[in-house]
């Protein structure tokens, strides 16, 4: 996630006082809402940006027992933007894992990712580091820069193959978008459109997630309802989660990290 800081101004003065738009929207009114995020995701792409936060690549070590190597894959809610240092869910999920375990986690986000970034730009910094275990947390970019559900499972595709490539026993767990309805800071006009899409696009996450037999972490199924009721989960920039709200994620995907390593299947059979 990224938080389009520049361009909020340009609408949040004139869509506060806008009603949400309806879940079920007339066809007319979603097509002009769509272009209207397209322009506002293009002007906010072309303003000025600092260098986007990244994860410390280096492989950090937690707990002991049986080692296990742990991969983080996404955008900045893996680098804890909004968080405060020592928190976040790529700490939190390590020590989860760690209870009963050796974990060398590396982590490769970038701030402002959208899945095609994490197939060409993440994957081949992996260097020789050989995962057992992948967080993929990645896909709120791609909704509010309008990534095609197409685009999305293409390049989903294409990333679950080179893991797999790398390793065909690694457990791989998604969580798919956050529910983009919520953010204050997403101008009010607009939150309808950004959590239809969200919906959209997790939908081709759910596909694919079956498709191959990885794990959902379901955090806009679970932790949606309670960003909405509840703002103090969000960080001062109004878009990203703050501790607790973070930690609200990790209470979704440290029992999707169980699962996996319990069930999620060998994807071993058919290759060589």
């Amino acid at each position: 996630m990224t938080p389009l800081a520049p361009c909020m101004q340009l609408w949040t003065s004139e869509s506060e006082t806008m009603q949400k738009p309806k879940p079920r929207m007339p066809l007319g009114a979603r097509t002009f809402l769509i272009i209207a995020m397209a322009v506002f995701a293009t002007v906010c792409s072309s303003a000025p940006q600092p260098p986007p936060p990244r994860a410390t690549p280096e492989i950090r070590s937690f707990g002991s027992g049986p080692a296990l190597q742990y991969l983080i894959l996404g955008d900045s809610t893996a680098v804890n933007v909004g968080g405060t240092d020592g928190n976040g869910i790529a700490v939190d999920t390590a020590q989860h894992l760690a209870r009963s375990r050796r974990v060398s986690r590396k982590s490769l986000a970038v701030s402002g990712a959208q899945i095609s970034d994490v197939r060409n730009e993440q994957l081949p910094r992996l260097g020789e580091f050989r995962p057992d275990v992948v967080l993929l947390a990645v896909g709120a970019n791609d909704a509010t820069h309008l990534t095609s559900a197409r685009s999305l499972e293409r390049d989903l595709r294409k990333t679950v193959e080179q893991l797999i490539a790398l390793n065909c026993d690694v457990k791989i767990i998604v969580t798919g978008v956050p529910d983009m309805s919520t953010p204050p800071r997403i101008p009010r006009l607009l939150r309808g459109i950004a959590g239809w899409r969200a919906d959209v696009l997790n939908g081709v996450f759910r596909r694919e997630v079956d498709r191959y037999g990885l794990t959902f972490a379901p955090i806009a199924e679970e932790t949606g309802p309670l960003f909405a009721r509840d703002r103090t989960l969000f960080s001062e920039d109004e878009f990203h989660p703050n501790d607790r709200g973070y930690q609200t994620w990790t209470d979704v995907i440290n029992p999707a990290l169980d699962r996996a390593l319990a069930s999620q299947p060998s994807h071993c059979h058919g290759r060589t």
